[in-house]
Parts: structure tokens; C-alpha cells; sequence
């Protein structure tokens, strides 16, 4: 009883990134294990992560991994979730960002705004368990901290109002964010399906159409398909997100001229 009130006294940790403890390093000094440090376990735990997928990732499948006891990881995390939200800004680190505060590159806001999109795109399909812990998280890790810079300075670069910026930047990132994540998760079944985007696609809609419930919208969709292109499922993909995101940026140039 005294623990568990204890424990109801205790602030709720937020994020790894506000505890105000420096990185433990690694060595063997005062029993600290040999050979390990945050940046390994962090490599480590992405690694993982893409291998198998969040559900299945613990602590003592890390440890097993790196060839050490459970215990030992806790020299350098204090909680899985703290593990998870390094993990989760490691990736954040591997997209390519616009440099500079302004528009000094001489590259127009739009095609900056593109390759913002594109890179976080291709980051959710990459890891398609970093989606539901950008949801869990606060994202105030020094990459993410980046790529939130980053795509601020482009909308600033737009000419829309500061009242409209934030509106726009969830207009275009959240639509990336729900269409790679959609695209990473269909790419995750087809592998455990064992087949190709291509078969896994002909399979389910040759299920879909032998449903006597679903003919017409079968019908309607099978227009729609049609009429978008694209040879190949990744075909088609692209041309919806390339449509989507020039949707989005003639809305921002709609809305810039309204003022």
C-alpha cells in the first residue's frame, strides 16, 4: 500500500528529452556493463523495431540482441518508453532537411515543401512503427525539434498569414503523415503474406468482387482505378500522393492570395 501511494505521488514522466539526465556512458566502472552506450542501444533497438515490428519488441529481446542481461540496458535507459522515444528521434535523424532560415538557397518554398513531404513519407513506409509512437510521444527530441524547424521556415516562406501557418502545416504533414503510414502498413502485409504489392493488391480486390454486398462500390472503384493509371501498385500510389500534395500547395497559393 505505502509503494503503490508511493508511486501515485510521482509526477508522470513526459518525455525522455525534459528528465535532465545526461546520457550515461559506457565502461565497466561501478558495474556498468562494458561495450554499450545510448547511441548502440538506440541502433540496436531501430534495428529491431524494423526487423520485427513494435508489438513483439522488449527489453529483454534488446538485451539478448546486444548479448546482455535484461538489467544492463537499465544502466543507460530507465524505461522502455524512454528507449522508444530515442528510437523514434534516431529515425527523425535520417531525413534530408532544407538548410538555412530563409530563402537563401534560392529554392522556391514549394519544391522545398515537396522534398519536406517526400522525406517524411518515405520515413513512415521505412518504419512503420514510427507512426504510432509519433502519436504516443511529444516529438521533442533534437531531430524532431529539426524537421519541425525545417518545415516552419518553409511556410513562413509561402507568404501566408502566421494565423493560417499552422493550418497549412497540418493540412499537407498530416495528410503525409496518414497516407505513409497507410502505404507502410499495406507494404508490412504483403510481406507477411509472402506476396508482392502487385499479387496482394489482384488478391484482395479479386476477394473484394466476388462479395454480392460490395458490386457497386466495386464498380465506382474499379473507375476511379482506371481512370488514375499507373501499371503498378506503387505506380498508382505515387500519382494519388504527387495529386494530393499539388491539391494542397494550389490551396496554400489559393489562400495566399486571399490574404
Amino acid at each position: 500500500m505505502v509503494k503503490a501511494a508511493q508511486r501515485a505521488e510521482r509526477p508522470a514522466r513526459t518525455s525522455v528529452w525534459l528528465e535532465g539526465k545526461a546520457p550515461r556512458g559506457g565502461g565497466s566502472r561501478g558495474g556498468q556493463p562494458s561495450g554499450l552506450d545510448r547511441d548502440r542501444i538506440t541502433e540496436v533497438t531501430v534495428r529491431l523495431l524494423d526487423a520485427e515490428g513494435l508489438p513483439k519488441f522488449s527489453m529483454r529481446r534488446l538485451a539478448a540482441e546486444l548479448n546482455v542481461t535484461a538489467m544492463s540496458v537499465y544502466w543507460y535507459v530507465d524505461t522502455k518508453d524512454d528507449l522508444l522515444e530515442l528510437a523514434l528521434d534516431a529515425a527523425y535523424g535520417e531525413m534530408r532537411l532544407p538548410a538555412g532560415d530563409s530563402g537563401d538557397s534560392g529554392e522556391d518554398w514549394r519544391d522545398q515543401l515537396r522534398a519536406l513531404a517526400a522525406e517524411y513519407r518515405a520515413l513512415l513506409v521505412r518504419h512503420p512503427w514510427l507512426s504510432p509512437l509519433a502519436g504516443t510521444f511529444l516529438n521533442i527530441g533534437p531531430h524532431a525539434v529539426a524537421f519541425s524547424l525545417a518545415v516552419q521556415r518553409v511556410i513562413r516562406l509561402t507568404g501566408l498569414p502566421a494565423h493560417g501557418q499552422m493550418g497549412a502545416i497540418a493540412a499537407v504533414f498530416q495528410f503525409v503523415y496518414g497516407f505513409g503510414t497507410i502505404e507502410g502498413r499495406f507494404i508490412e502485409r504483403c510481406a507477411v503474406a509472402g506476396l508482392s504489392q502487385d499479387d496482394y493488391f489482384r488478391h484482395a480486390m479479386s476477394a473484394v468482387t466476388q462479395s454480392p454486398d460490395l458490386t457497386e462500390v466495386v464498380h465506382h472503384a474499379a473507375d476511379l482505378i482506371e481512370a488514375r493509371g499507373g501499371d503498378t501498385v506503387e505506380e498508382m500510389r505515387e500519382r494519388d500522393f504527387t495529386f494530393a500534395l499539388e491539391t494542397l500547395i494550389a490551396g496554400i497559393e489559393a489562400m495566399i492570395v486571399r490574404g
